[in-house]
């Protein structure tokens, strides 16, 4: 029996009594680092197979293509599907598909085509788990304590991506099928985590009978209606553009540096860290600190600070400016992604993320292309004086902008969670 409220005192809440909440998120720690480990190992083991770069591409493209075709369709079903079900299938069907890698490693008939197919239905899986977890979210958990679940859900990724690759080189060392197996595991493990889960996650509302269509572009319409959150993914769309570009740039700087691949690997360690410590940070930075003045602040941080690499004298120096790019990210992206879930119906809420993260991570292709094509016509100097101006202007876009400099408070937090 829960003990009664005195009034006028707020009830005094935190994630880590919220058992729903820990095992999706504990599960889910397991799962991306294991995400992590595979896709460093999938590159070095088509290598290893084939020699072709070419084929490891292939494979890397794979990966991400659902992340382009996908989203819009899988944003309608996970409003219509069982979203408890979703999150379950997801995660048993990729560890099932990365079992089948150190299987066929065993037979001895392990194909490029097999590694594109298992790829791809891991893309297909991180697409309908991440919009059904999201969708998930408002509902076992209260919406105070929304930008500090995010927060922890961006300490959690940044933490994989700091610790995965080098876990997944010393696993692929000591065997080449050792990493897919601990993947398969992690993504069993989180299935189990999944079983705690007993509150219902869908959403309570009626919603009107619409076909797939309807209901597929229904969280475009929803984004063209609202000039915050419209706003809020062109911002989004243009710091993924940037900082997918500027991670090759920065490897050729160093290069040009003379880096070692293992000194590359080190400065890139450094540059996640700031990720990870900047999303523990922002747990608790995002309370002292107005939506408005995050939105602005952060890419007037990144407008000085991008064209400080250009000036770097070694790949640790860049290391080091990466890492204060990336502390300030978490903090966006608290803000950003809370407002999505805050203000969008939650019958919304799968369709309208489907559509923003369509829009915003549709730019890392072009930004892949776009620093090829920078570096050969610039060189890395001269590109990072390019994403140095796109960062500028944004800025200067986002502090005049109306919808920006009027945007509402995030929800208030009684209590450190």
């Amino acid at each position: 029996m829960t003990a009664p409220v005195t009034p006028g005192t707020p009830e005094r809440q935190s994630l880590w009594r919220n058992r729903e909440f820990i095992a999706l998120w504990g599960g889910q720690v397991v799962s991306t680092l294991g995400a992590r480990i595979s896709g460093t190992a999938m590159p070095l083991l088509v290598l290893a197979t084939t020699g072709s770069p070419s084929d490891a591409g292939i494979v890397g493209a794979a990966g991400t293509l659902p992340f382009l075709v996908a989203h819009l369709p899988a944003g309608s079903l996970v409003d219509r599907w069982n979203r408890r079900r979703i999150l379950l299938i997801s995660e048993l069907t990729a560890g099932l598909a990365l079992s089948t890698i150190p299987i066929a490693m065993w037979l001895g008939m392990i194909t490029i085509a097999h590694l594109v197919v298992v790829a791809f239905v891991q893309g297909l899986c991180f697409v309908f788990f991440g919009l059904a977890e999201r969708a998930a979210l408002p509902v076992i958990i209260p919406t105070t304590l929304l930008p500090t679940a995010v927060a922890h859900n961006e300490a959690r990724s940044r933490g994989a991506a700091l610790a995965g690759p080098p876990l997944g080189g010393l696993l692929f060392g000591i065997g080449r099928a050792v990493p897919f197996v601990v993947d398969a595991l992690s993504y069993l493990i989180a299935s189990i985590g999944l079983l705690f889960i007993r509150s219902s996650l869908q959403n309570q509302t009626t919603t009107k009978a619409e076909s797939l269509w309807q209901a597929t572009t229904a969280g475009l319409r929803w984004i063209w209606r609202h000039p915050l959150i419209r706003a809020a993914i062109l911002l989004i769309a243009v710091s993924n553009l940037v900082f997918q570009a500027l991670i090759l740039i920065i490897v050729v700087l160093a290069q040009h540096d003379g880096a070692t691949p293992t000194t590359i690997g080190i400065m890139l360690g450094i540059y996640s860290g700031g990720g990870l410590i900047g999303a523990l940070a922002a747990a608790r930075l995002h309370r002292h600190f107005t939506p408005k003045a995050v939105i602005i602040g952060v890419n007037w941080i990144w407008a000085a600070l991008l064209p400080l690499f250009a000036l770097a004298s070694s790949p640790l120096l860049i290391g080091v400016i990466g890492a204060a790019t990336a502390f300030v990210g978490p903090l966006w992206n608290v803000v950003i992604i809370t407002y999505i879930t805050v203000l969008v119906p939650n019958e919304l809420l799968g369709r309208v993320n489907s559509a923003a993260m369509t829009l915003s991570w549709g730019a890392m292709p072009l930004a892949s292309l776009g620093a090829g094509y920078l570096l050969t016509s610039l060189g890395p100097n001269g590109s990072v004086f390019v994403l140095s101006t796109v960062v500028l202007i944004t800025a200067i876009v986002a502090s005049v902008s109306p919808v920006v400099r009027n945007a509402p408070p995030l929800p208030a937090h009684d209590e450190t969670a």
